[in-house]
């Protein structure tokens, strides 16, 4: 009976450290960087390619970084034909800042229930502060063209191809402070003045856009 249940026992023992073993299984969480702020624009004001140019940024900045095996892809989104939301490009969460702190759970959590987007924690892929109300120069603009709830606006610069005067594009507030319709809206606060690196400066940006990992 005794060695009946030793057997029993270490069978257990060994389908519990398989089941752990097995994705979901409670291995640990992935808590390395799948967001950050670019730490550069395109340096075009809003033209950066269209979405390509723009993930192709992200891509480049988070490898630079030391981030490896992760698919990079700009929060922007697109309207007209062939349009795009935002939030229906970044994959399902959870991310992390290159801090490995989290700062959203879910595509949900990230537009209806998010506490942890704001100064400190929407921090560059190099782990650095942007800029916000307070600082010199106000870097707090960050292009989004969407609607708070992540779904594609009318204003998004011809689609981020778009560098002059007479169109612009919706933009959040890192920091959730500031001037604007809605001055907490991590992605949709006010529009631009305009679509030019100038233009994009004197609202108080720099062109700089949100990255995640799919």
């Amino acid at each position: 009976m005794e060695i009946r249940k030793l057997v029993l026992a270490t069978g257990l023992m060994a389908l519990a450290t398989s089941v752990l073993a097995q994705p979901g299984g409670g291995a640990p969480q992935d808590t390395s960087m799948s967001f950050f702020v670019t730490s550069v624009g395109g340096g075009d004001g809003a033209n950066l390619g269209g979405l390509a140019g723009a993930d192709a940024h992200c891509q480049a900045l988070a490898e630079a970084a030391g981030s490896t095996g992760k698919t990079w892809r700009a929060y922007l989104s697109t309207n007209g034909a062939g349009g795009v939301n935002a939030k229906d490009r970044i994959g399902s969460g959870p991310w992390y800042n290159a801090n490995g702190e989290l700062v959203a759970r879910s595509v949900d959590h990230l537009h209806y229930s998010n506490v942890f987007l704001n100064k400190q924690r929407s921090i560059t892929e190099t782990g650095a502060t942007v800029n916000g109300v307070g600082d010199t120069p106000n870097q707090h603009d960050i292009l989004t063209g969407t609607n708070p709830d992540g779904t594609a606006s009318e204003n998004t610069c011809n689609n981020w191809t778009f560098n002059g005067e007479g169109s612009n594009a919706v933009v959040g507030h890192l920091d959730r402070a500031g001037g604007g319709a809605m001055a907490e809206s991590w992605n949709a606060a006010h529009n631009s003045r305009g679509c030019s690196q100038d233009l994009l400066i004197a609202s108080g940006g720099n062109g700089y856009f949100y990255c995640f990992a799919e």
